[in-house]
């Protein structure tokens, strides 16, 4: 029977803190890797030692096999935790840990492999008796169209040998299949490593449901029951929660069992899920089976009681499992990115200057992330997951949107709005969300603001900012902000904020303030200081906690958070900066993985230009209007910052002025 002393951890963020400190509580030592853009990170503080990972891409760092066996063999290590992601499902990575005398801890090489080729597995468990949806791998360019035919539209584009909704497109239609291959094609290859895909028939307004099983060397393989994974963004699942809403016991019983049939089918040892798509009618079909520690397996740890790391550990050194699990209560989680909804869910990086999450009862936060840390475009954008339990669903609901609404987030875009939108919508609160949840509900939707947090937030940084100068005066501190024997006007800031508008606030002490030439109705202010104010507006009173880093001011209260930039009272002239018309910029920085174009051509609006790769997804980069493309910036494999023009396609009525004037430079 194998024993753990020492434990590398080949991982980064949120699990490889999680794995630390399970491992601690079982007096295992862990060893940590890093990337270079990862010297700081929280996960590498959790680990007893370290090991630096050269380089910056999860290609040159945390996908190398060779430098995470060397560092296991460098540190005294007797055994390997994969996490989720990266090589966890990498059936080459579990030979050759086992291969260099380390424990793997996680199912064996040949069952990664055999669960890896997504269309072989359902072959088998297919086979087996698990219900399973027809589809077919992509093995030459040709094959799209055939299987397409045999299959049907609409259908899915999927990564043979990965998941997490990476290299995964919806197509419904012919015209739209090549190029929906090609990119899921490019994605797959950079997330996992392997660029296969296959087709398989997409069932329409489905709901995303998955049973946890775990089995150990003795032959036990073990249900822990159901988690509802159905409100997704771009098949990437967001919300996680069991017990399913959409499950009653007669259908959980059918699930288990099905899972529990793939489990044995394939002698599994270790965690996994076996995940199934579900229709309304009740029927259930295989997606996939994971070999790995999924992202949300917290939701079943708060219902089971159980420690799943803890339980990875122990079947890994030879111990059996314990007896049939009980499950109790509701349990949600939500996944917490730094993207932006409202734009696409473009990826936002940059440092977090106040990252306050508290854990409380009812309460788990699993970070990645501190405060000061770094959000860079190498990785996957996930911070934190924010999980909730209670005895009813309902309950668990308040109580996860309560802990997101009332989180200080500061110094990078977060999709929080968004969850707590989700988590107190009607149809989310009903149980009748399905994956296609936010193709009904846009993110504008669900983040509209209180309407009156613009004003108040505005009046209360004005307001910080007046104690913050008085405060620091250094002479006749007491005299009243603003004093002049002879007033001639009240004082006055401008902020601009996210929405590219702007708020005039004028103000005179103690309570007079206007937004925008309106008058604040009401007023009191109660307390004003540099990091607080505490004020009554309309009969309601509230604190607006205020932060502020530079000229960026970041506020939040009872009515949500905002963000404003204080622009100066007497800017210096400048010339405007003005891009050549057509010009497509950088949204974040990235990669560039391909240019769909060439200088000269025509394009239509909404023509795919050149997609760009950040934090492990590929964001397209459409034609705004119908043109000729007059320039090409960049090429595929060149690295961009935010910002960077990367084209410009002249609209139709200027395009032959562009070709003129490109002519005579």
């Amino acid at each position: 029977m194998p024993f753990i002393r020492r434990l590398l951890i080949a991982n980064r963020g949120e699990i490889a803190v999680r794995i630390a400190r399970t491992a601690h509580t079982m007096g295992i030592d862990t060893v940590a890797v890093y990337a270079d853009p990862d010297t700081d990170s929280p996960h590498v503080a959790a680990a007893d030692q370290a090991v630096r990972l050269p380089g910056e891409t999860a290609a040159d760092t945390y996908l190398r096999a060779d430098l995470l066996i060397e560092a296991a063999r460098s540190t005294g290590a007797d055994a390997v935790h994969p996490g989720y992601g990266f090589l966890s499902e990498n059936a080459d990575f579990a030979r050759r840990v086992e291969a260099a005398g380390l424990v793997f801890v996680g199912p064996a090489a040949r069952t990664i492999a055999a669960m890896g080729d997504k269309l072989a597995a359902k072959e088998l468990l297919g086979a087996a008796g698990v219900p399973v949806l027809p589809g077919g791998i992509v093995r030459e360019d040709g094959d799209a169209r055939e299987l397409a035919a045999r299959i049907g539209f609409p259908l899915l584009v999927k990564a043979a040998f990965g998941g997490g909704g990476r290299g995964m497109r919806v197509v419904r239609e012919q015209a739209a299949l090549a190029e929906a291959v090609a990119g899921a094609r490019r994605e797959a290859g950079a997330a996992f490593g392997d660029d296969t895909v296959f087709l398989e028939r997409l069932v329409e307004r489905p709901r995303h449901v998955e049973v946890q099983i775990f089995g150990d060397t003795h032959g036990t393989v073990l249900a822990l029951f159901e988690r509802d994974c159905s409100i997704q963004r771009r098949h990437q699942k967001l919300i996680e929660e069991s017990p399913s809403p959409a499950v009653d016991p007669a259908l959980r019983a059918r699930l288990c069992a099905a899972a529990v049939t793939a489990g044995r089918a394939i002698g599994y040892v270790g965690a996994g899920t076996v995940e199934f798509v579900l229709d309304r009618a009740g029927a259930f079909h295989l997606l996939e089976v994971n070999t790995r520690l999924q992202v949300e397996h917290p939701v079943t740890e708060l219902t089971t009681g159980l420690d799943l790391v803890r339980l990875q550990l122990l079947v890994a050194q030879g111990h059996p499992l314990p007896a049939e699990p009980v499950a109790a209560g509701h349990a949600i989680e939500a996944r917490l990115y730094a993207e932006d909804p409202g734009r696409g869910y473009a990826p936002s990086v940059g440092t977090l200057h106040r990252f306050e999450l508290a854990e409380r009862d009812g309460i788990r936060v699993d970070a990645g992330v501190a405060e000061g840390s770094r959000i860079g475009p190498h990785y996957d954008a996930l911070l934190a997951k924010v999980i909730a339990y209670a005895p009813t669903r309902d309950e668990a609901c308040r109580k996860l949107a309560h802990a997101l609404a009332r989180a200080r987030l500061h110094g990078v875009r977060t999709n929080r709005d968004l969850l707590v939108g989700i988590l107190r919508s009607p149809e989310f609160t009903a149980g009748d969300a399905d994956t296609g949840f936010l193709d009904r509900h846009p993110p504008a939707e669900l983040c509209a603001p209180d309407p009156a947090a613009a004003a108040i937030h505005a009046a209360a940084a004005a307001l910080a900012g007046q104690a913050e100068r008085r405060a620091a005066a250094r002479v006749l501190g007491g005299i009243p902000s603003g004093w002049r024997n002879v007033r001639s006007a009240d004082q006055q800031v401008t902020y601009a904020h996210d929405t590219d508008g702007r708020t005039v606030v004028t103000y005179r002490l103690p309570d007079q303030v206007a937004i925008d030439g309106k008058p604040l109705p009401g007023l009191v202010v109660h307390a004003a200081h540099a990091d607080r104010v505490d004020l009554t507006a309309d009969g309601v009173r509230r604190t607006v906690s205020v932060h502020r880093v530079g000229d960026t001011i970041h506020l939040d209260s009872p009515l949500g958070a905002s963000e404003l930039t204080e622009l100066p009272r007497l800017p210096e002239p400048a010339e405007p900066v003005r891009e050549p018309v057509g010009s497509l910029s950088a949204a974040m920085p990235g990669t560039v993985v391909r240019v769909a174009v060439e200088e000269g051509q025509h394009v239509v609006a909404g023509q795919l230009v050149l997609a760009v790769e950040a934090m492990k997804m590929e964001h397209e980069v459409l034609a705004p209007h119908a043109g000729v493309v007059g320039r090409l910036t960049v090429r595929p494999g060149e690295p961009v910052d935010a910002g960077t023009v990367l084209a410009i396609v002249a609209p139709d009525a200027d395009a032959d002025a562009e070709t003129h004037a490109e002519a005579a430079r």
